[in-house]
């Protein structure tokens, strides 16, 4: 019985989050709002398409020719784990932020249009949230800061 609740917490966490998130886009994406908050108080508010599938989550941003500055794409995963990010397919420059499973920023890297090279967290990450390239540096955006979605501070059984 402990197993079968250890499987079904992190689901049913899921479609909770799935149940509350907002309308979808164009492309078939849910969308939700998140804040990230600055260390030196800056609140800098996003509206996020999420990326819940493993379809939605290969595709990302790929051939998107723009994006908004409040804008950007939320990837959650069922537990914090080493993650890489490719530009493969995708026409714009994007800041790939790694995030913590208690929401506080990992590392972020710099993606450019079309580039293969792998850009991996540092540590285990249970989310990534893509925006626009150079974006994190104009907001003051840096690791340790930390990002408010309900997705973060969930308690979560490793498999």
């Amino acid at each position: 019985m402990r197993t079968l609740h250890r499987l079904i917490a992190p689901v049913f966490a899921l479609f909770c989050l799935l149940l509350a998130a907002g309308p979808v886009t164009a492309a078939g994406l849910q969308t939700d709002t998140l804040t990230v908050e600055t260390a030196s108080g800056a609140k800098h508010r996003f509206t996020v398409e999420l990326a819940l599938t493993l379809d939605q989550q290969a595709r990302g941003l790929m051939f998107r020719e723009k994006l908004e500055d409040d804008r950007g794409m939320l990837f959650l995963y069922d537990v914090p784990q080493p993650l890489s990010f490719w530009m493969k397919n995708t026409l714009i420059p994007l800041d790939i932020i790694y995030i913590a499973g208690d929401g506080h920023i990992l590392n972020i890297r710099h993606g450019k249009p079309h580039d293969l090279t792998q850009l991996t967290s540092e540590g285990d990450a249970l989310a990534v949230l893509e925006l626009n390239g150079g974006l994190a540096a104009r907001l003051g955006i840096r690791p340790g800061d930390v990002v408010r979605h309900p997705a973060f501070g969930l308690k979560r059984d490793k498999p």
